[in-house]
């Protein structure tokens, strides 16, 4: 397979300043390569293949941590009332503000966290051909890799190579899971649905609505994890990690390792989202925008292409309704005739039809569907 992942690479690099280009045709062989992003990597390639090119991006010259824009809450004390109503006012003024924060004192303790970082590393240093068993783009088991989820319909692909897998309603049969992860997983499926829980309550309560009314939404029960391995890039001044996008669902829980690239969009500057060990980062989607009326922000985020050695890691969990034909919009309680609704009421189906018709292009779907 290296020698396909050179080919690759070779055929793309010497076309960079060709009129001729046939992109889908090199798209396609590194899909059907199953070798991801890590196995061009390891193929010892010195320049990325040009469909892996952003010609507009731009590194922002002066990131800032700025951990004032993106605070990291304490949870400890949110089962005492008054801790609980500081924490939700913490939460929401954050939410308002960026849609972005970071949690410390949830309840999961940091040695799972990194053993379980340790594990989806794990199962992407595997040998390719173990992996590829299970390259897919169809749910299908409820188990795939693959590089890209927005491949074929993107400008541009990113460097990057993700596990993907329902957590919920129901988890995949076990045999499914790969067994390099299977434990980790199966702990972190219940560790991450109490935590999403709690912070959809608090959510809930920052708004001054039923601390319940995303849960009976079942926003909790539709739950998505990827693993995404972002190896060294070799020309990361041209390539990303993850293009910039909001995303899709409700709430969004992220773990990451210590390496670092993950930026917020705040105002017209890109914010770093400092790694604190131990930490969740949380931020709001799409649909909790439009929910929310507005009151809550889905905002632009990114990650970069990796410039270091070490590979970066990090887990995703989306929290999503399970209902296909619920009718969503704004929260009932939040629209009054001083704030009318500013968005129509549509399906979930509609929605993540659109969705993943897309690229990750940072042009959010909230927009499509305000009044």
């Amino acid at each position: 397979m290296a020698t396909t992942a050179t080919a690759i690479s070779s055929a793309a690099a010497g076309q960079l300043h060709d009129d001729v280009y046939d992109r889908m045709k090199e798209v396609q062989e590194f899909e059907d390569s199953k070798l991801g992003v890590k196995g061009l990597v390891d193929s010892g390639i010195s320049s990325i293949p040009r469909f892996f090119v952003h010609p507009n991006f731009k590194p922002d010259p002066n990131p800032g941590a700025r951990p004032d824009v993106i605070p990291t809450i304490d949870l400890s004390g949110v089962d005492r009332q008054d801790a609980r109503a500081k924490i939700a006012a913490q939460i929401s003024g954050a939410c308002r503000e960026l849609g972005f924060f970071q949690v410390v004192n949830h309840g999961i303790p940091v040695e799972f966290l990194d053993r379980f970082v340790g594990a989806v590393r794990g199962f992407h240093e595997q040998p390719t051909e173990e992996k590829a068993k299970l390259y897919r783009r169809e749910p299908g088991t409820g188990v795939s890799f693959f590089s890209n989820i927005d491949l074929f319909h993107s400008k541009a692909a990113s460097w990057r190579d993700t596990l993907q897998m329902r957590l919920g309603p129901t988890l995949p049969e076990l045999e499914e899971i790969p067994a390099i992860c299977r434990e980790e997983v199966v702990e972190w499926n219940q560790r991450a649905k109490q935590v999403g829980g709690l912070l959809m309550e608090l959510l809930c309560e920052g708004l001054g609505v039923n601390s319940g009314a995303l849960k009976e939404r079942r926003f909790l029960e539709s739950r998505v994890m990827v693993g995404h391995y972002y190896p060294y890039c070799p020309q990361p001044d041209l390539t990303v990690g993850i293009a910039s996008h909001t995303d899709p669902g409700a709430l969004t829980l992220l773990l990451q390792d210590q390496v670092g690239g993950l930026q917020v969009k705040f105002g017209e500057q890109w914010v770093d989202v400092v790694p604190v060990r131990g930490a969740l980062v949380v931020n709001i989607g799409d649909l909790l925008q439009i929910m929310s009326n507005d009151e809550y922000k889905s905002v632009e985020h990114r990650v970069l292409a990796n410039p270091t050695m070490e590979p970066r890691v990090s887990v995703a969990v989306f929290f999503n309704s399970d209902e296909q034909e619920s009718v969503l919009g704004p929260i009932p309680e939040l629209i009054s005739p001083e704030k009318p609704a500013v968005y129509r009421e549509f399906t979930k189906l509609d929605y993540m039809r659109r969705f993943f018709t897309k690229e990750l292009d940072g042009r959010t779907l909230t927009n499509f569907y305000k009044l």
